[in-house]
Order: structure tokens, then C-alpha cells, then sequence
């Protein structure tokens, strides 16, 4: 019953400070420097679960109806976004390590589904068009799809999955061999040099990613392509 964090979210001020409805070519972009379609995605749900009405209604409809236009822009009929050859969406706009984007787009748009869904909502309006939430899992599941092996190079970007997966992995755990050997704090630049495959496994890390031509290069000493970040994973 505790209205105090409602009445700040719901300020009109406070959405303005957050950019909020500013657009732009990185809106609706989940990252790691960037919480707001997450926030927004929230706020969504609470309108859909509790309605709490008057006078937190208007606000909250502002917020759900700009995730509504996330999800929209993530349908490639919009071109809001480029996607590669293979299918991957470009949310960062074809800089390197664009996984860690598309796969929080994916976990975005299967929440959303959720919440509409649990509140018996069969999909939303992009403009004068209905959309069935099937629309918004099928974007999700192809970008996990791409993540996990269905892409050009028909290669797993998540280590230890399938059989066909990065070996050289832009790690210092994965990299330099377990054994007694000491070493100072400059000894394992050697090991990230090295050409030879990762001696240790690191099951599950999702690297970078490919190029927006969906080529990737297995060499250690390239973070672009090989690097398993601790925000891209989570």
C-alpha cells in the first residue's frame, strides 16, 4: 500500500529528466548503458496487472504505449532496425558485439508477450495494426535461434553448446592453462596471444558475436568478436 515509489515513476518530470519519449536511433535499445525500455517494460506491467487508475493512469499509459512501439520497432516489417544476411537484428546499429543487444531485445519481447498473455490480451497495436504476441515469440525465438547455431556460419556463439563453437574465447580464466606455475601481473598476455585453443572451457559464455556481415574471426587477441562480457551474459 506503500504509494511512494508510484507517485515518483509517475511524475511526469522525472520521465522527462530519463528521456523518456526523446526517440532517437538507440531508443528502445536494452543495454548495459541504457535500463530505460526495461524501466518502461515495468511500468507496462503494472498498468496491465494492477491498474491502479486515477492519478497514476495517464503516466502509465504514456510508458505503455512507448513499449508498444519497442516491440514495433523490433518487427522487421518497421525498419527501424537493420537485421544481417542471417537474420540478426543490427540494434546497435552495426558496431561490433551486437549480441549482448539482440538477445536482450529477445528477452524483452518474450516478457512482454508474457504480460499480455497473463492479461488476456491477445497483442498490441503498432499504429492501425494488430499484432498477435505469437509475432513478438517468433522474433525472440529467431534471434536465439541465430545466437545458438541457425546462422551462416551454422556455429553456436554460446561456448560448450553444440559442437561447433568458439575455441578461443577473450577470457583470462579460459585462456591461460591451470597448473602451479605463478605468474606476475603482466605473465598472461602470453596465453591471450597464443594461437592455441582455450584450456579451459568456459560452458555457457556468450561471446560478442559476428560482423554485421555475419563473419566472425576465433582469435583471443579480437574482443569484438570473442569477448564474453559480464553485461553482454547477463
Amino acid at each position: 500500500g506503500n504509494v511512494t515509489y508510484l507517485n515518483l515513476i509517475t511524475q511526469p518530470t522525472m520521465a522527462k529528466h530519463a528521456g523518456a519519449f526523446w526517440g532517437g536511433p538507440y531508443y528502445g535499445v536494452f543495454s548495459w548503458d541504457n535500463k530505460l525500455a526495461g524501466a518502461q517494460l515495468l511500468l507496462s506491467r503494472l498498468r496491465l496487472f494492477l491498474s491502479p487508475g486515477y492519478p497514476y493512469e495517464e503516466i502509465l499509459r504514456t510508458f505503455h504505449n512507448q513499449t508498444s512501439i519497442v516491440m514495433c520497432s523490433y518487427l522487421p516489417i518497421f525498419n527501424k532496425f537493420n537485421r544481417t544476411n542471417g537474420g540478426l537484428i543490427e540494434l546497435n546499429h552495426g558496431a561490433p558485439q551486437p549480441l549482448q543487444y539482440s538477445v536482450n531485445a529477445a528477452f524483452l519481447a518474450t516478457l512482454y508477450s508474457d504480460y499480455l498473455d497473463a492479461a488476456d490480451t491477445p497483442g498490441w497495436y503498432c499504429g492501425p495494426n494488430f499484432y498477435s504476441t505469437s509475432v513478438l515469440r517468433d522474433f525472440a525465438r529467431s534471434q536465439i535461434d541465430y545466437i545458438l547455431g541457425k546462422n551462416p556460419r551454422k556455429m553456436s556463439y554460446v561456448v560448450g553448446f553444440g559442437t561447433k563453437y568458439p575455441r578461443h574465447v577473450h577470457h583470462r580464466g579460459a585462456s591461460i592453462p591451470k597448473n602451479k606455475v605463478k605468474y606476475n601481473c603482466k605473465g598472461g598476455w602470453k596465453w591471450r596471444d597464443s594461437k592455441k585453443p582455450n584450456p579451459n572451457t568456459i560452458e555457457g559464455a556468450m561471446v560478442a558475436g559476428p560482423d554485421k556481415r555475419d563473419g566472425y574471426r576465433d582469435v583471443r587477441m579480437n574482443y569484438n568478436y570473442t569477448e564474453p562480457t559480464l553485461a553482454g551474459n547477463a
